[in-house]
């Protein structure tokens, strides 16, 4: 199944900026020049964006590629497609990496089973209902995100497509 999504990487010091390039390559299994700006949100930093066509599933491996570069701060999303849902990730270097299942519309799906344990979790103390819920959709990332997708707003974005 062939899905498609993007890649936003928020903020990378200069020197990783070739190694990011070289880690979604090896995914893509294709050379990949990305059009990196500055990130006026970071000072330092430069930003990119990227976007793919592949397999469902893609976005994972794109994601573990990235992970491993501990300074970045990265998204990844990925489209659902017939069978699949949809996925987004999000990293940063202090809260780590958070997985999302989204729908067709974009929204960040949970399932029951997560929800009750939210719900045990909060009657027993551990947290409250609304902490939980939070953690579930990701909402420290997006939060700390946040400036650096804004501060991208009209940068430019290259389509590339991985041969199925």
């Amino acid at each position: 199944m062939t899905t498609r999504g993007v890649v936003f990487v928020h903020a990378a010091p200069a020197a990783l900026c070739p190694h990011v390039e070289w880690a979604l390559g090896a995914v893509l299994g294709m050379r990949v020049s990305l059009d990196w700006t500055p990130q006026p949100a970071a000072p330092g930093t430069y930003r990119a964006e990227l976007s793919w066509q592949g397999r469902a599933g893609l976005g994972a491996s794109l994601s573990s590629a990235l992970r491993r570069w501990t300074p970045l701060r990265f998204e990844v999303t990925e489209e659902p497609s017939r069978g699949t849902e949809g996925e987004r990730y999000a990293y940063t270097p202090d809260l780590g990496l958070w997985r999302g299942t989204t729908g067709v519309h974009g929204d960040v799906l949970v399932g029951e089973d997560r929800l009750r344990t939210a719900m045990e979790r909060a009657a027993a103390g551990e947290g409250t209902l609304e902490g939980e819920v939070r953690a579930l959709l990701g909402a420290a990332w997006d939060e700390e995100l946040e400036p650096f997708r804004h501060a991208g707003e009209g940068a430019p974005v290259r389509w590339l497509h991985q041969v199925v």
